[in-house]
């Protein structure tokens, strides 16, 4: 190994390094070799091998000096070539054993990584919404990828790094020491000129990494925002285009500037180092040389010395980095355990139960409720600030009381704000009541099953919801639609198609089920979104619908178009509907007037009319210039 490999080497783990004077947590140790202990047996052999390739790094040099010493005092030639052949053994032993220690390391690191993102992954799944309504997508993305990276270098790196090291540093003090204690202690003496400008320079390269790091990131943040469908129209509408220009070319160009200035400081920090290697094998070959003219020392041992050289200052440098590396190591894995801490707020429980077969009633019974503070659900780190909003708790629904009986639409209106998607919200269990209870089932008042008590998969295979924002992911059609029922074959999505009139218009693309609907389901238009959402709702068959402002993206023909696929969709379940638009709902069996998060008035549409309350205020709001043609044109259900 060249001291020019050397100092690479120690310049590349300086500058990954993470810097930190936390001290070594025993109870983050203890963890991160829980997750080692599946690979337990790889590792062993990962280090085994380690000490044995450090062994035999040791031993070529030895024998070179032999060769060197056999040739001088002329031994023979098969002397000569039975140490030729050692060298060559050891080479390849040294070619074999490297192979399968890489393999070993690439297994255990890439194992590593499967079993943190999986875990990671699955453990986000588990989290409220709140959580990802707080959070930066890209920070927590980051945990998957950067940090699970860093604590997978522990396995892969670090540990056979210290082990081999250490090694290959004993043996290779015992062999300098036992060839010429004098050069030994030479090169020693000269190890402070090797390692300070390491430390130092590498700190300042370190700092040009992070910092340019940041501004890529910013830079990353900014075109992730201004190139999605949403924010390029943001820009385009009130956006400033050459702010914008300029703001990401002074970033660029900081990050050029710290990429110059890099390159120039890394040269000067290989040429320094390397200028040290010369000037170390010069006093060693002066030093060795003068002792091998004076008889002190044979020729080969000044060989022996010179190859040694790099052998001693590479692992010296290296364990110098140690601690950093593995505190860089340690940091990622406590990131990435700071999002295995968050304690899911909803859990099964181990004895949950089944929704039972046949029709299903919903009954909420006193339910109060307050949405979780940022303590509870959050990391300030995830959110990108210092310190996490404390405020929340505070109740938004007051003792909230219905049922709805099998077969029965319930519909909710009010004020934007009252507390009517945090009702639906309760019902699909995205969050769980502070206290009364969310029941589904039950012949009477107080019998059905409360949803918490209901496992995961049939609470899903029950209900069925359509948020008002219609999200589609950046997959086709089909397999949006199988996200609801996996096993659906093309005759049922096209059944559903064709019930939420999207027939044609899927017909015309080129690759019909198999177009890809973009981020979002940006390539649809607002309302082809919200009806391929619609057909996705019908396909699950769900027992209990919930429609959460589900046709507000549509015009009036496709809305009523929709509202008749509905209407035949939601004959015989039990349907929670909230609507802004009044005549969508006007055949709903009950109608719940929900203000400041409590019911204040409950009734059919006629009954509520006569009341002369909230419901009718607000209805004469909404169709004040309204025609009666216009308003017999909107199909009921």
């Amino acid at each position: 190994m060249s001291m020019e490999r050397v100092a690479w080497g120690s310049l590349y783990n300086i500058t990954r390094a993470k810097s930190g004077s936390k001290p070594f947590s025993k109870a983050t140790l203890k963890r991160v070799m829980g997750f080692a202990r599946p690979h337990r047996g790889k590792l062993i052999a990962f280090v085994a091998l380690s000490i044995a390739l450090a062994f035999l790094a040791v031993a070529t040099p030895v024998l070179a000096g032999q060769v060197v010493n056999t040739i001088v005092n002329k031994d023979g030639a098969d002397e000569v070539i039975r140490l030729a052949t050692l060298i060559a053994v050891v080479a390849v032993a040294e070619a074999g054993l490297g192979l399968v220690s890489r393999w070993l390391s690439s297994t255990i690191g890439e194992g590593v990584i499967v079993d943190l993102r999986t875990r990671v992954f699955d453990h986000v799944q588990k989290m409220p919404i709140a959580f990802f309504t707080r959070t930066r997508t890209g920070a927590l993305v980051s945990r998957l990828n950067n940090d699970v990276i860093g604590a997978q270098s522990a396995f892969a790196g670090t540990l056979s790094a210290v082990v081999s090291n250490v090694v290959a540093l004993i043996l290779t003090l015992i062999v300098m020491l036992g060839t010429s204690w004098q050069v030994t202690v030479l090169a020693m003496i000269l190890l402070p000129i090797f390692l300070i400008p390491a430390r130092r320079m590498g700190s300042k390269l370190a700092d040009l990494r992070r910092e340019a790091a940041e501004h890529n990131a910013a830079m990353g943040t900014q075109m992730t925002e201004r190139f999605s469908a949403p924010g390029a129209t943001l820009v385009k509408l009130f956006g400033r285009p050459d702010e914008e220009s300029r703001e990401f070319a002074l970033r660029a160009g900081r990050v050029r500037d710290i990429g110059i200035r890099t390159a120039m400081l890394q040269f000067t920090f290989v040429t320094a180092l390397t200028l040290v290697s010369a000037l170390a094998l010069a006093l060693v070959y002066g030093l060795g040389g003068w002792l091998a003219i004076a008889g002190q020392l044979a020729p080969g041992d000044v060989v022996v010395l010179a190859l040694l050289l790099t052998r001693l200052y590479a692992p010296l440098t290296a364990l110098s980095n140690a601690r950093v590396e593995i505190m860089s190591a340690l940091v990622s894995f406590e990131r990435v355990f700071e999002i295995l801490d968050l304690e899911p707020l909803i859990k099964q429980k181990p004895d949950a139960v089944d929704v039972a077969p046949g029709p299903v009633s919903v009954e909420f019974d006193d339910v109060r409720f307050a949405y979780p503070s940022a303590d509870k659900v959050s990391l300030a780190s995830l959110e990108e600030v210092s310190t996490l909003d404390t405020r929340g708790g505070e109740e938004v629904l007051h003792g909230i009381s219905f049922r709805v009986e099998p077969g029965q639409t319930v519909a909710l209106v009010g004020s934007s704000g009252a507390g009517k998607s945090t009702i639906a919200q309760l019902l699909s269990r995205l969050y769980d009541v502070d206290s009364g209870a969310v029941r589904l089932g039950g012949t009477v008042p107080g019998t059905g099953l409360d949803v918490r008590d209901v496992t995961f998969d049939s609470l899903r295979d029950t209900l069925g919801m359509v948020t008002q924002d219609g999200h589609l992911f950046h997959e086709t059609i089909a397999s949006n639609l199988r996200l609801a029922r996996p096993d659906a074959t093309d005759d049922d999505m096209w059944d559903v198609i064709r019930q939420a009139r999207l027939e044609t218009m899927i017909r015309s693309l080129p690759d019909g089920l198999e177009t890809v609907v973009g981020e979002r389901g940006y390539r649809l238009s607002g309302g082809e979104r919200q009806r391929l959402t619609i057909a996705r709702l019908l396909i699950s068959q769900p027992r209990v619908v919930i429609l959460d402002e589900a046709t507000a993206a549509l015009d009036s023909t496709n809305e009523a178009a929709v509202q008749a696929a509905l209407g035949a969709a939601l004959e015989g379940r039990t349907a929670v509907v909230i609507a802004h638009r009044l005549s969508t709902i006007r055949a709903a069996d009950v109608i719940l007037v929900v203000e400041d998060g409590r019911i204040v008035e409950r009734g059919t549409h006629t009954e509520l009319l006569a009341a002369e309350g909230r419901y009718a205020e607000l209805y004469r709001t909404q169709f004040a210039e309204a025609t009666a043609v216009v308003e017999e044109a909107v199909p009921e259900f």
